[in-house]
């Protein structure tokens, strides 16, 4: 897979200048390709009910979906330095739902798997294996 990552991160910071962020000051930016070509974006959208907040990731899941859907190839999230940061375990278990084990992840430690981000992830197969068994009983 070819993935330009620069152009990625460039549209990252970009995203970083849209964030709304008064309570945290700590805007965040995110960009991932998807399988059909698509760069879907995201930024963080804090709410003074903090527990309603919405990271970065959440808003480039909801163009994601909102385009067509698809399945995430690469994903990359910023600050507004420009310094690539981790996604929190939530955000890690939303795009795994939506790049799964082999999407390709910017993290400040160099490009790793999903797999390898979130090892022993939970998703689907975990919730078919279960349902198929209680229908066999």
């Amino acid at each position: 897979m070819d993935v330009n990552w620069e152009a990625l991160r460039r549209r990252a910071r970009e995203l970083t200048k849209r964030a709304y962020a008064p309570y945290s000051h700590f805007p965040v930016g995110a960009a991932g390709l998807a399988e059909d070509g698509r760069v879907v974006v995201g930024c963080n959208v804090e709410n003074a009910g903090y527990g309603v907040t919405l990271c970065a990731e959440c808003g480039l899941i909801s163009d994601l979906v909102a385009g067509g859907g698809g399945h995430l190839l690469a994903f990359c999230c910023v600050d507004a330095m420009g310094t690539t940061i981790m996604p929190c375990g939530r955000c890690r278990q939303l795009l795994w739902e939506h790049g799964g084990p082999t999407m390709l992840i910017d993290t400040p430690a160099g490009v790793q798997t999903m797999a390898e981000v979130l090892p022993q992830a939970f998703g689907i197969d975990d919730l078919d294996r279960v349902t198929n068994q209680q229908e066999k009983s």
